[in-house]
């Protein structure tokens, strides 16, 4: 029988113990700092019980807590229930944050571990600093502590194999790319780079896979030099067809382990290495105490985000594709709610059945949260089975999903009424959401604007009665690749000061819950573009590329302004045009009806 929590925070405050540890630092990260980790590097999730996306656990002999984002409060609240952890409610009044925490919380001379692998540069020296307030001392652990403790039920490595991602659809060269990196390389007089995330992997060698679930990735590291360059993973994944495309651009395959002996070599000529420290890990770093290391954010993560020509007309593509699986789904809902017994569960899978029969679809972009009534509250919900909601003819349904086409990635969130007639409460609700993603979707802004810049347009209509969302208003998406990308983000916590620019692809999505009774978000991805209208600067817009219906009867219409209205009908028009084509039956009746002008 598995441990339960107790049990498992018991057998790691033991190998504390014997590893002479007072405080252990569990993050959600896996050795590439990935937001979303394969199976076999969940260890937050194993310890701590909380399945979320991101969140850190500090364990001490006495206590334990986990830090979370508002986007999981009301999750991490069920799920740490009875587990004697604290849950630390980020950015809130009077909730300290981990650094903070630790610093109050450790002795002089204690230890506080971690394993070298998970922690960035960053990180590190966060966890460090923190320590040394306190009088006490970092201490890297080589073996994990929770791996340990989760035995031979720890999931294996992921096997599925490596796909090239061809450039009519990645729309450059491995060779462009290479070259492209080698100048940035000159320009800072560096002789190697290494890459760690495995999105930038992945972009760099055009390649994909399947090792984390809901992102088309390989486990694998990546280094660039002005002489090679060499793909680290796993061989076995490698067909020969594979390897023989990248050998004809120039890539070495190698195994995923020989990646310590690379670096030693480079750490004994003291070369020259770019690092990205908010990513690259403390165990990489101790390969490279002798080289000279060039520390400034990745040049991939820019590159990447802006967005080429043909991943611009596949992400078009593909969400036509999407939205054409979003109104059969749509349509399909009504009829299938007042026939009764349709869980929400039920709900997403016929979702995911819909997008399957689109052309290029390969998995989900995360798992779905599909919310009736209360559970819409939750901002990052998950149904599962026992415990999902059944859905009834009456009241709000939030559905937040996407589709991992190999043109495209999308992501979308709808909230509808699934019967009778919607409150005054919750069209004023509704309705304040819809301003601000519209004041998005309108909103010209110059050049050089961080999204940080933009987020409270989404918020003012919230804001203008006392009401607020705890979440970003928007993240960057990639192109086949992950949901979340960054570095660009209209949030003002996601953002880290890069500008938004030509090419990025964001979501818009402004929300706004009442716990215990509904939640509303609405979600369109949007593309960067310039605008070309006459202004004394230059000047950048949004250009939506989501193509679905949103709920008119949740619209409180004497609520917006003649110029919010003009927009949404408009929007409607554009989603009628175009997807009526592609859609027959009932789902084309019920498409017609729900883009009708207001």
């Amino acid at each position: 029988m598995p441990l339960s929590v107790k049990q498992r925070l018991a057998a790691l405050r033991a190998l504390m113990t014997t590893h002479e540890l007072d405080a252990y630092f569990v993050p959600s990260v896996d050795p590439h700092g990935s937001e979303y980790v394969p199976d076999c590097w969940q260890r937050r999730a194993f310890i701590s019980g909380f399945n979320g996306s991101a969140g850190d656990v500090v364990i001490t002999a006495e206590a334990a807590a986990l830090w979370t984002d508002g986007r999981y409060f009301i999750q991490a609240k069920r799920q740490l229930k009875g587990s004697g952890i604290k849950l630390m409610k980020m950015g809130q009044p009077r909730v300290p944050s981990l650094e903070v925490w630790l610093a109050e919380t450790l002795q002089r001379g204690q230890l506080l571990g971690a394993d070298p692998r998970v922690l960035s540069k960053t990180v590190a020296a966060r966890l460090s600093a923190a320590a040394e307030k306190a009088g006490a001392k970092l201490k890297l652990v080589d073996a994990n502590l929770i791996d340990q403790v989760w035995g031979e039920e720890r999931p294996a490595l992921p096997q599925a194999p490596v796909i090239v991602q061809p450039p009519r659809f990645a729309g450059e060269t491995v060779k462009s790319k290479l070259k492209r990196l080698r100048a940035e390389l000159k320009t800072v007089k560096a002789d190697a780079l290494v890459i760690s995330t495995l999105d930038a992997v992945a972009w760099t060698f055009n390649i994909r896979g399947a090792d984390v679930a809901y992102n088309p990735l390989v486990i694998a590291y990546g280094l660039v030099t002005d002489q090679g360059a060499t793909l680290f993973c796993d061989e076995s994944k490698v067909s020969d067809k594979v390897r023989a495309t990248l050998d004809k651009a120039g890539v070495e395959v190698a195994r995923y382990e020989a990646l310590g002996k690379m670096l030693g070599e480079l750490n004994r000529a003291k070369a020259s290495v770019w690092v990205d420290p908010s990513t690259v890990n403390a165990w990489v770093l101790s390969k490279l105490r002798r080289a000279k290391l060039k520390e400034a954010a990745s040049p991939i993560v820019r590159i990447k985000a802006r967005k080429n020509p043909k991943e611009i007309a596949g992400a078009q593509a593909a969400h036509v594709r999407d939205g054409v699986a979003m109104v059969r789904f749509l349509s399909w809902l009504e009829g299938a709610v007042a026939g009764g017994g349709l869980s929400e569960i039920d709900a997403s899978d016929k979702l995911r059945e819909f997008r399957a029969e689109g052309e290029l679809f390969h998995f989900e972009s995360f798992s779905p949260i599909s919310g009736y009534g209360a559970n819409g509250a939750i901002v990052h919900y998950s149904a599962e089975p026992g415990s999902a909601a059944t859905l009834k003819p009456e009241g709000l349904y939030l559905i937040d999903s996407g589709g991992q086409y190999q043109d495209g990635t999308t992501d979308i969130t709808r909230t509808v009424l699934l019967g009778g007639e919607a409150t005054a409460q919750q069209k004023s609700d509704f309705t304040r959401v819809l301003k601000g993603h519209i004041a998005i979707s309108l909103l010209r802004f110059p050049v050089g604007t961080p999204g940080r810049n933009i987020d409270a347009f989404a918020r003012k209509a919230l804001w203008d009665v006392g009401q607020d969302y705890a979440h970003g208003t928007g993240h960057g998406v990639g192109a086949f690749l992950g949901v979340h990308e960054g570095p660009q983000a209209i949030s003002p916590t996601r953002c880290t000061g890069v500008p938004l620019e030509v090419g990025n692809i964001l979501s818009n999505e402004p929300g706004f819950y009442r716990e215990g009774e509904y939640g509303i978000r609405i979600e369109n991805l949007v593309l960067v573009t310039e605008d070309k209208r006459d202004a004394p600067a230059r000047f950048l817009r949004f250009e939506n590329l989501t193509l679905c219906p949103i709920d008119t009867r949740l619209v409180q219409v004497k609520m917006l302004t003649t110029e919010e209205r003009s927009w949404l009908n408009a929007y409607h028009k554009t989603v009628r045009e175009t997807l009526t084509p592609l859609v027959e039956g009932k789902a084309r009746s019920w498409l017609r009806s729900a883009t009708k002008a207001i």
